[in-house]
């Protein structure tokens, strides 16, 4: 999953991403209403964490522009305001979820999460391939009946070639889903991650190279 952090508290925006990326969420930030819609447009985020009051562009008017947008994100409408009215007009002005502030990163994690099995097609919680099981809210992977530990960027990675339903995945869209916009277009991260990646799962791998194309997960007991 990727994310934009709207928030223009450096110090709580930067904690976010933080937490945000321990639980292996690639996490870009903006810290006022411009710079969020000029990310917004250039890159494919599953969902915005979004602060209601920012500079310049206020949310309100951020959260109407992107959900009049051609591929909208989830977005998720942060506030230190949390009346029952606050919460009616951030979801009356096309928010798909609110959160009042303070909050717990725990909280805030598991309804991203929720966010995101809500976008584009439904998602289940647990993702499977064959032997493969993935535990997409625990962040455990099973490989017949084998826990396997993974980093975070494998674990994100692996999230992503799932999602695509046996469906090639170029190195492109991997580095946009599971890196943020620091991410080296040259890096060869991509290659070294499924290597490893490979290596852990075991053989046969579950996960195909398709030459000059991408990558994509075959059914691991028909390997």
């Amino acid at each position: 999953m990727r994310a934009l952090v709207v928030e223009d508290e450096v110090f709580l925006a930067e904690a976010i991403q933080a937490g945000l990326r321990l639980e292996a969420i690639a996490a870009d930030l903006a810290f006022d209403g411009a710079s969020a819609l000029e990310k917004a447009w250039v890159n494919d985020y599953d969902v915005v964490v979004l602060d209601r009051d920012l500079p310049g562009i206020h949310g309100d008017e951020v959260c109407r522009r992107l959900v009049a947008s051609q591929r909208p994100p989830r977005i998720l409408m942060l506030t230190a305001a949390g009346t029952l009215r606050d919460r009616v007009d951030g979801l009356e002005l096309g928010a798909d979820d609110y959160l009042a502030k303070p909050f717990d990163l725990e909280e805030l994690v598991a309804r991203l999460r929720a966010l995101n099995r809500r976008s584009k097609e439904s998602v289940p919680p647990t993702l499977t391939s064959g032997d493969l099981t993935v535990d997409v809210f625990r962040r455990e992977v099973y490989r017949k009946g084998r826990f396997v530990r993974l980093s975070r960027k494998e674990f994100a990675v692996l999230e992503v070639l799932l999602r695509a339903d046996g469906g090639v995945v170029s190195a492109e869209t991997l580095l946009e889903k599971a890196w943020d916009e620091n991410a080296d277009p040259f890096t060869n991260a991509v290659r070294i991650t499924m290597s490893n990646l490979r290596r852990k799962l075991g053989p046969p791998s579950p996960i195909v190279t398709v030459a000059g194309v991408g990558y994509c997960i075959r059914e691991a007991d028909r390997a």
